[in-house]
């Protein structure tokens, strides 16, 4: 097959990059819905990015948790490259292989029974909402149509997912929402009793560690009554597990460290290591109460995505990366707690895993303005947090690296 030249082939591959970036037609025509730095990344390799002028970020935010993988890594490079080269998207219409097999990894590692794929977590949401309320409607108990969730929470910004979501700020503007949702306060077992005592509700959704408030975990012994209390009052229990899962925290599932087998968990981020996609994980009777035409997805779970999810689970499971995760939280969050000691700003180190934050008693922004100055990515959230997801395949003395800037930033 005959090579193709384009018209930057002869130019090396930074200039050819950046020859790229510089085809901008004029103003910018997307959407104002995000706040963007001023800042274009051009390339990465294993944990790091590189932007236009060359200069290296050691990434510790991995694309809000997704690149699990690093950047442009090898393995899944190849197997991204010969799926698209054999076929990308046939629509569910028809029988695909790939995601039969990379529902029955999902299931295995979830302990449930079946998976209904999606592109994103808040659609994962979304399906998980559905789900509960087509079961409880086929039991015959119409009257369970409300959710209940916690404060703090934050599940997508789809409508479903975001009337779920305790934020007014994010909620007010787009009223009215899904009626009937009633928010408890978190680790408050008083108020979840109180709550889980009507028969209304269709669903508990729950983070186990919420992330967008501040990284903050729930206890185990709160995981454990909400799965008995839901369980002995048969609303089912739905653990969002978007951030968390796909063994960022440690385990596959956070949940799983505290003993707790949902009904219906939800995954994304990580999943595919880039590739959009979204999973709803069900115990077979919840599951089954979808059929055929009560839901659906034309992309959910097409053959690039699945190709990306199997080749990430079998890292994970088959190669090791698991045990590398837990070994690296390990080391990451004992050098944040002895910076605390040196720091007296550091109020608190919270999380699992490659999931973890520090909490500061003045805001957290002018903190990350230096780190990402210095050439480390993190997170501000919730004034005064810092949130640091790795990638999963960070090295020791790339953590020792960031630990380093983060001393001096503070």
């Amino acid at each position: 097959m005959k090579e193709q030249k384009g018209k930057n082939a002869d130019l090396g591959p930074k200039m050819a990059r950046r020859r790229v970036h510089e085809r901008n037609p004029g103003p910018d025509a997307r959407v104002p819905s995000y706040r963007r730095l001023p800042l274009r990344f051009t390339h990465g390799e294993g944990a790091r990015l590189y932007d236009e002028e060359g200069k290296a970020y050691l990434d510790f935010l991995s694309g809000l948790g997704v690149t699990a993988l690093g950047h442009a890594h090898p393995g899944l490079t190849e197997a991204l490259r010969d799926q698209a080269g054999k076929l990308l998207h046939v629509s569910n219409l028809y029988d695909e292989p790939l995601q039969a097999r990379c529902a029955a990894r999902l299931t295995e590692a979830c302990g449930l029974d079946l998976v209904f794929f999606s592109n994103s977590g808040a659609e994962a949401n979304e399906c998980a909402l559905k789900m509960a309320r087509r079961y409880q409607h086929n039991r015959g108990e119409t009257g369970r149509r409300a959710f209940l969730a916690l404060e703090r929470s934050f599940h997508g910004r789809t409508m479903g997912a975001l009337s779920v979501t305790a934020n007014e700020a994010y909620r007010a503007p787009f009223a009215p929402l899904i009626p009937d949702v009633q928010f408890v306060p978190p680790d408050d077992v008083h108020a979840l009793e109180g709550a889980l005592a009507t028969e209304a509700f269709a669903a508990l959704i729950l983070e186990p560690i919420q992330g967008e408030s501040g990284v903050h975990p729930l206890s185990k012994s709160y995981l454990e009554t909400a799965l008995n209390l839901s369980h002995g009052t048969g609303t089912l229990l739905v653990i969002d597990e978007i951030q968390t899962g796909g063994g960022r925290t440690g385990s596959f599932l956070s949940c799983q460290q505290a003993g707790v087998q949902p009904d219906i968990v939800t995954l994304a981020k990580p999943l595919a290591g880039g590739v959009p996609i979204g999973a709803t994980v069900a115990r077979r009777e919840v599951g089954e109460s979808l059929q055929p035409g009560d839901h659906g997805s034309t992309f959910g779970g097409n053959l690039l995505a699945c190709r990306g999810a199997l080749f990430f689970l079998e890292e994970l499971f088959d190669r090791g990366l698991l045990v590398r995760v837990r070994k690296a939280g390990e080391r990451f969050e004992k050098g944040l707690r002895d910076l605390a000691k040196k720091h007296k700003t550091i109020r608190d180190v919270r999380g699992q895993g490659l999931m973890l934050a520090i909490d500061l008693d003045q805001p957290s922004a002018p903190v990350n303005e230096r780190l990402l100055q210095s050439g480390l990515l993190a997170n501000s959230l919730a004034e005064t947090a810092l949130r640091f997801l790795p990638p999963f395949i960070v090295q020791d003395e790339e953590i020792d690296e960031a630990l380093d800037l983060l001393d001096q930033s503070l």
